[in-house]
């Protein structure tokens, strides 16, 4: 049922106005930092206020500005948008807290750009979350990468601009190559872009054009990081870790996933992916095949990345396509665990970010072969590590059991049994590629070698040492015996979200709320 509400408009439209504060009040770093606080959280209470009409089965509507009648701008909220809002919110507040204390602690330079840049993302990430149609999805989805590039390019190195040109050039070539036009197609057959339970697109239109729409939408939504169009996520983990935290294991990255669910539930709609051939295979089949190839890929990079950051990166890679599986899976089961991976993800990624800048700001170190012991010193950090592994994993309690769980219910129920195999090969891989740094880090001793330097002389560093050259030597030199665990602002934001990916798993059924009524 839809009902006009302001509610979105209100809640999109809170951390815009915030970054306006956060610039007026770039003289006073407290104050600066407060606002940043207090604009996350009158964000995450505006989006709460949605909840229960969501989930009482109404689509909340608001219509900014119908300039085109049949193509306005505007927000609706659904199960989908809300689960994907929810998630941005909570974790903008508890990454506000933690970017104080580690933008603190390394006395990094240009905050208040970090912070508004912060917040206007955040702005554009609600947007996306609550559009109403492709277009408003599409201008939200453009200031999200336009945003994010500063915050990419922070430190501004020369290899911090090279690798924001590459995040640029990606995100960016993909839209505008492919994106457009498969927006343009959809007007063309259907009259409209607006999302739609059940799909706009009418089945009597031509297939083969058909199909050719569904592959740009595919290829144009650089954002979901299939292969071979992934590479700039990983570049960009040369950002601050809050960025690649929140930004890119959250809003980004997130939004991309979230746009293909789009397009396959709102856009074509379960029963037409069903029947659009390709080569023998439906286009789940389809979208299906493409996703497990990023998903067995990019966790067979994973186990041979040294630095820290990377790994999670290429997790990440990999785990944003378990999303798009549940999806092309065109159960409902399927479907459930798509959509709930979405936080299930988020929550235990941001962990595993946090927890790597927290080691950072402790000790320096970038690289996995360097953590030996570093529990003893590091306890809370580390102890959130491990079950955040759990998640990744599909370990009970923890979160990423549950929708793994729904994952493969939902491939058995379309007997596409080799998408078991796939789900069941990446866990194992998942397990080999982060067990093995929380068992060394809790029970292993450093040796002289672990204990002396920095990174190994192969492989990209991608975390910058921006605290000089000469305290970096120093800190290099650091025996675990110096070391502690990070500022307070930095540690308790990794404890939350690693007990509430566990909550998550144990109390799955509000999410389950949220996705039931999408197909009432």
């Amino acid at each position: 049922m839809e009902v006009d509400s302001i509610k979105p408009f209100i809640a999109v439209m809170i951390p815009l106005i915030g970054s306006v504060f956060i610039i007026l009040a770039r003289k006073k770093q407290d104050l600066r930092d407060a606002v940043t606080l207090i604009t996350s959280s009158l964000m995450l209470f505006s989006v709460l206020t949605m909840i229960s009409p969501v989930l009482e089965g109404k689509t909340l509507h608001y219509i900014v500005w119908g300039f085109w009648p049949s193509v306005p701008i505007g927000f609706r909220v659904d199960g989908l948008g809300l689960i994907f809002g929810l998630v941005a919110s909570v974790t903008w507040v508890l990454t506000s807290f933690y970017s104080i204390g580690y933008m603190r602690s390394l006395n990094e330079k240009s905050q208040t750009r970090f912070y508004y840049c912060f917040a206007v993302t955040l702005f554009a990430t609600l947007g996306a979350a609550f559009s109403n149609n492709w277009f408003t999805l599409f201008l939200f989805y453009e200031l999200i990468t336009f945003f994010t590039y500063p915050l990419v390019a922070h430190h501004e190195t020369e290899e911090a601009w090279e690798k924001g040109n590459k995040y640029l050039a990606y995100l960016l070539g993909t839209s505008k190559v492919f994106l457009i036009p498969a927006i343009l197609g959809t007007y063309y057959f259907a009259g409209s872009i607006d999302f739609v339970a059940g799909g706009i697109i009418p089945p009597d239109a031509d297939k083969t054009l058909l199909v050719g729409i569904y592959i740009c939408y595919l290829a144009g939504i650089g954002k979901v990081a299939f292969m071979p169009l992934h590479s700039w996520l990983p570049a960009s983990m040369v950002a601050p870790t809050p960025v690649s935290a929140l930004l890119h294991a959250v809003a980004v990255v997130n939004t991309g996933a979230f746009c293909v669910l789009r397009v396959i539930i709102n856009i074509f709609g379960l029963d037409l992916v069903q029947v659009l051939h390709l080569g023998g295979l439906t286009m789940g089949e389809v979208t299906a095949v493409i996703a497990s190839f990023t998903i067995i890929v990019a966790s067979i990079y994973c186990m041979r990345a040294d630095n820290l950051k990377e790994r999670i990166a290429y997790s990440t890679v990999s785990q944003l396509s378990y999303m798009v599986l549940g999806g092309a899976l065109l159960t409902p089961s399927g479907l459930q665990g798509g959509i709930m991976h979405i936080a299930m993800h988020a929550f235990a990624k941001i962990t595993l970010f946090f927890c790597a800048g927290s080691i950072y700001v402790a000790t320096k170190k970038t690289h996995v072969s360097q953590l030996h012991g570093i529990a003893r010193k590091m306890p809370w950090t580390m102890a959130a590590f491990a079950i955040a592994t759990l998640s990744m994993v599909g370990i009970p309690p923890a979160g990423g059991f549950v929708s793994k769980w729904y994952l493969m219910v939902g491939a058995t129920q379309a007997k596409e049994f080799w998408a078991l195999m796939v789900l069941a090969t990446s866990a194992l891989l998942n397990a080999f590629y982060f067990v093995p740094i929380v068992m060394n880090g809790f029970f292993r001793h450093q040796s002289d070698e672990d204990a002396g330097v920095g990174a190994p002389s192969s492989g990209p560093v991608l975390i910058p040492q921006s605290v000089g050259a000469a305290a970096a030597s120093t800190t290099e030199e650091t025996a675990l015996f110096d070391v502690q665990e990070a500022p307070l602002f930095v540690v308790v934001p990794l404890c939350i979200t690693a007990v509430v990916s566990l909550v998550l798993g144990m109390f799955p059924d509000v999410l389950l709320s949220f996705v039931a009524v999408m197909f009432q």
